[in-house]
């Protein structure tokens, strides 16, 4: 329990420093046009460091399945509330590109932001574990940070549960435009705990290529092109697939759009006529 009090403590205090940086970014750059990069950044790093911090507890730490996937809630639901339009997923960035609400160039940008912050968040977080802060983290340390990784299938099984997580977590978020915030946040987020929990075991269930990249290219068991496979492809097939059955396929079928229209792209379009 001392581990885990430590590890909210650190999840918290993550939160709360990307916080007042996101808040100090929107004050310096409220009339420039790189603010969304800053804000992805942020947002992204504070995305990968709590999932590392999560991923120790689960990995390391032998958390009971039942507290793992309440924090994964109410973290999704942090996550959520603050991240301020930043998007925090690649395959997300390119869904947006496929909506028009972001160019090619923009979409571009905001992957390598994405990416950066993961490769950051992949380095600072091993020193802040170096602290000590619990026993948790001393045991990791003496371990050199050594990870494993956690594909449990063979990579095509281990691509398909990553697919389908993907696909689940794009296609709730599709059909919730529409809600009501203070429901569709907490929607999402029982989405993604369901997914965590379905295909968790398997393969971490990360459907986020940026996150992978953090939290799992660098643990041992598999090639770069292994983690490629499951980790990039798996949830950028998800995406497709998503939009293709829900914009393509049922609508021929059906004769009708089903489409709901996304806010936060026509947010976004809002902004570039001004």
């Amino acid at each position: 329990m001392t581990d885990l009090g430590v590890s909210l403590s650190l999840l918290a205090g993550i939160v709360l420093l990307s916080e007042v940086s996101r808040w100090t970014a929107v004050k310096l750059f409220a009339k420039s046009g790189c603010r969304p990069y800053v804000l992805e950044i942020i947002s992204t790093f504070q995305l990968c460091a709590c999932t590392h911090e999560l991923k120790l507890l689960g990995e390391v730490g032998r958390v009971e399945l039942q507290i793992g996937l309440t924090l994964t809630y109410l973290i999704s639901v942090v996550h959520a509330l603050t991240f301020h339009g930043a998007i925090c997923n690649p395959s997300g960035t390119l869904e947006s590109v496929y909506r028009r609400g972001l160019t090619g160039k923009c979409a571009v940008a905001r992957i390598v932001c994405q990416f950066l912050a993961a490769v950051v968040a992949r380095c600072v977080v091993p020193y802040v574990w170096a602290l000590g802060l619990s026993d948790l983290h001393v045991r990791h340390k003496l371990f050199g940070f050594r990870c494993i990784s956690p594909i449990n299938a063979p990579l095509l099984k281990a691509t398909a549960v990553e697919l389908g997580c993907a696909f689940a977590v794009h296609s709730a978020a599709t059909h919730m435009q529409k809600v009501d915030d203070k429901y569709k946040i907490h929607a999402i987020a029982a989405v993604i705990t369901t997914v965590v929990y379905a295909g968790g075991s398997m393969t971490g269930a990360v459907f986020n290529p940026a996150l992978a990249f953090s939290t799992q290219f660098a643990c041992s068991g598999n090639t770069f092109t292994e983690y490629s496979l499951v980790y990039w492809l798996g949830p950028i097939l998800g995406m497709a697939s998503s939009v293709l059955l829900f914009d393509k396929v049922i609508p021929a079928v059906s004769g009708k759009s089903i489409y709901l229209n996304d806010l936060s792209y026509n947010a976004v379009n809002e902004k570039k006529k001004k």
